[in-house]
């Protein structure tokens, strides 16, 4: 995710007042009559060759993360290789094409589509005759229901992750044949795509034993062009080999194993031959750049080391990655900028849309993207990225970078330079999140980061429910996020984060001690009315209020506290990129007198200890892409509510923040069958989540693929969900497609 450079669009909006709880519809609408989900950003770089000049045979070697704790994608410890397995092995009705948009799979289903609306939504299933399991038997009726029931999160022995869609299922069964399935759905159900991708046999939904255990250590029934041959967990590898009684054209590769390789051994496994494929990170494209050019920047160049044999090894490692290139794209995710606004400063709306108008969107993103060769565009859009079916820049509703209206809000809100600072007593902070002292490992002005190019350290939500197994480990989505995430990610589905993707099931966040159910929840609070054209009431401060002068000389304060909020960021070696970015952020902050006090955590704290439970005021963090986002952004963006014990039920809204009228736009988009009705809720519902400006979208994560030369159809997919069977290495003699040029 070569490079288009599509720009954002704005759209323009006419002055309007906004009442107190209400916002007007024909405002925020973010789309017009043309389509403006455009095109992606990034083309895919897969060096694609047809089939006829892929030899037949041969071993891939891929460089993975870690051996999956289950096999089971529907399971909460599911990872990114959980998904690449399933991608290769299992049935899936619906993938992602090269724009991210959901395509029929035409391996599995000869045809699906709702044949009935009254009085139940009806969806009509007819399979590839030829579709059988690794067992010999048809797919059928009895895996599609093995699968609602399991996942229907009406029987709690059921260890799932997530249940969305599949809850809304009334009854499955067969239909005039055995190649025919009948959903008949409760509610109507927009995003019904996104359903049985991947689909188990019946041998590993049918039952809460086989669902929880059974397919945590291995998958014995497929149907695939792979299946899986062997898990060696203790060499850390997975063998998948061609499956023989795959119907659809035959695997180009005899084997595929996935190899638990750390990322900072990567280039060096590169270089060795032990992998052919392999994520890496900046620092490892850049030396495997130069390899290629006879650069003497090679992967060990950073050890620092001059003897006569490290010079003579490094030459050797160098001469060997000339055979190896990266191929780059953009990652079917985005990064933003969070604002938790549950308490403290940021639980005022002008603070928060203070913070979104100071920074300068388009300059984050050259500063990561621009050093990779990639484009440098800001993303509009929480719900969708450029290129897919629901992308409209709608970041027009919050407004671009202005250092004076951002002073002009915060003076707004009664943040003035210069104002007392009562004397703190002990243990009393400044203005900021409320009691939030995590266990940090240092912390430090963002100012004294080192600066460094790239993307590494941004953490996909779900990940970090364990431990890495490298601190520099891949930044692979999620498996959640409900949806269908291209390149090995599925959306919560999980989650998807990416992504990717951990799943997104609902969590509750207990009352602070001494807040108790007195907690307040972040509103839409007082509105305010436009001084311009070309962004959403609201994003600007009252008519007529200046910007103080002199605002960034002194410390803001308020009621004698000083302004300053606690930026929350890993701390791990592979983290750094990550930093530099919040440290431009924090300067951006402070031109117009937002102070920031910067705490890095432990990485494997980052986001279970400090992300979902509320203790940061601002963090970066990502989420994958997904087709379906009436079905998986709304517990993204979902306000929050108070449960029955006082505590706080956010499901996966870790900002704070939320609205009835994004809900209701979320519930009447999954509901509706008609799919341009459906879109343009979603750009609705998006423009109203950038005016509440608790979440900020900087850039889509770039993804760099280090390869063999000779490996074809395979490298950085970009939105496309993998097609396993094409993969393979050139015929000899045969020549791949010519390579794009950095500058493309």
């Amino acid at each position: 995710m070569s490079y288009d450079g599509v720009g954002p669009r704005s759209v323009m909006r006419s002055v309007a007042f906004l009442t107190a709880g209400a916002l007007a519809v024909p405002l925020l609408t973010g789309c017009s009559s043309e389509d403006e989900a455009g095109k992606p950003l990034a083309h895919q770089d897969i060096a694609p060759a047809a089939r006829a000049l892929v030899a037949d045979g041969g071993t891939l070697h891929w460089a993975v993360d870690a051996v999956p704790e289950t096999f089971n994608t529907f399971q909460s410890d599911a990872d990114a290789t959980t998904t690449r397995v399933a991608q290769a092995v299992l049935p899936s009705m619906y993938r992602l094409d090269v724009n991210g948009r959901a395509r029929r799979n035409p391996d599995y289903l000869e045809s699906a589509k709702v044949v009935d609306t009254e009085p139940k939504q009806v969806v009509l299933y007819k399979l590839n005759q030829q579709a059988v399991w690794s067992d010999g038997r048809e797919i059928g009726a009895a895996d599609f229901a093995a699968q609602w029931r399991a996942l229907s999160g009406k029987d709690s022995a059921y260890w799932t992750a997530r249940n969305a869609g599949y809850d809304r299922i009334e009854k499955i069964e067969r239909g005039d044949n055995d190649l025919e399935v009948r959903v008949t759905f409760s509610r109507p159900y927009a995003d019904w795509q996104s359903l049985f991708s991947p689909l188990y046999p019946k041998e590993v939904m049918g039952t809460p034993t086989s669902f929880n255990d059974g397919a945590r250590r291995t998958l014995k029934v497929t149907a695939g062009p792979f299946l899986v041959k062997t898990v060696d967990r203790k060499n850390t590898q997975i063998r998948l080999a061609r499956n023989p009684r795959w119907w659809g054209e035959p695997a180009k590769l005899s084997e595929i194993v996935l190899k638990a390789v750390p990322r900072r051994d990567r280039a060096s496994a590169l270089a060795a031959g032990t992998i052919e494929l392999a994520d890496v990170d900046p620092a490892d494209a850049r030396s495997i750049d130069g390899a290629g050019k006879g650069s003497a920047a090679g992967p060990l160049s950073r050890t620092g080391s001059t003897s006569h044999r490290t010079i003579a090894r490094r030459e050797r490692l160098e001469k060997a990655l000339r055979d190896v290139e990266v191929r780059r794209s953009l990652e079917p995710a985005y990064t933003q900028l969070a604002l938790n606004g549950a308490d403290g400063p940021l639980a005022d709306e002008r603070v928060r849309r203070a913070v979104a108008r100071a920074l300068d969107r388009r300059e984050l993103a050259e500063l990561v993207l621009k050093p990779l060769g990639l484009p440098a565009v800001p993303v509009g859009s929480h719900l969708a990225l450029s290129g897919q079916e629901a992308y409209a820049d709608n970041s027009g509703a919050l407004g671009d970078q202005d250092t004076a209206e951002a002073q002009a809000l915060l003076a707004d809100a009664g943040w003035v330079a210069g104002g007392p600072v009562k004397e703190e007593k002990k243990g009393e902070k400044a203005a900021g999140a409320k009691g939030k002292k995590p266990a940090a490992e240092g912390e430090s002005g963002a100012e004294g980061e080192q600066s460094e190019e790239g993307a590494d350290g941004e953490y996909i939500v779900g990940e970090d429910d364990k431990a890495r197994p490298e601190p520099d480990g891949e930044q692979g989505s999620l498996e959640g996020r409900g949806g269908h995430g291209g390149n090995g990610e599925r959306g919560d589905h999980g989650d998807h984060g990416d992504q990717g993707e951990k799943n997104r099931h609902g969590k509750s966040e207990n009352g602070k001690k001494g807040e108790g159910s007195g907690r307040q929840l972040a509103q839409e609070g007082t509105q305010y009315q436009h001084r311009h054209q070309g962004g959403a009431p609201g994003a600007y401060a009252p008519k007529g209020t200046p910007a103080p002068a002199g605002a960034a000389a002194g410390a803001l304060a308020k009621d004698g506290k000083a302004l300053s909020l606690r930026f929350v960021l890993p701390s791990g070696p592979g983290s750094e990129p990550l930093r530099t970015v919040a440290a431009r952020i924090t300067s951006m902050l402070e031109k117009v007198g937002i102070r920031t006090e910067t705490v890095k955590v432990s990485d494997e704290s980052y986001f279970k200890d400090h992300i979902a439970s509320g203790e940061y005021d601002l963090a970066l963090y990502s989420w994958p892409a997904t087709a379906f986002p009436a079905t998986d952004a709304r517990p993204i963006y979902a306000k929050p509510v108070p449960a029955a014990d006082g505590s706080l039920s956010v499901e996966q809204n870790y900002t704070r923040v939320g609205t009835d009228q994004v809900d209701q736009l979320f519930d009447q988009a999954i509901t509706t069958l008609d799919a341009d009705e459906e879109r343009s809720l979603i750009r609705k519902a998006d423009s109203r989540i950038w005016a509440a400006a608790a979440s900020i979208p900087l850039f889509q994560r770039p993804q760099l693929t280090a390869v063999r030369k000779n490996l074809v159809n395979a490298g950085a997919f970009g939105f496309q969900t993998p097609v396993y069977e094409d993969m393979g290495f050139l015929k000899k003699g045969a020549q791949g497609p010519p390579r794009p040029s950095a500058d493309e």
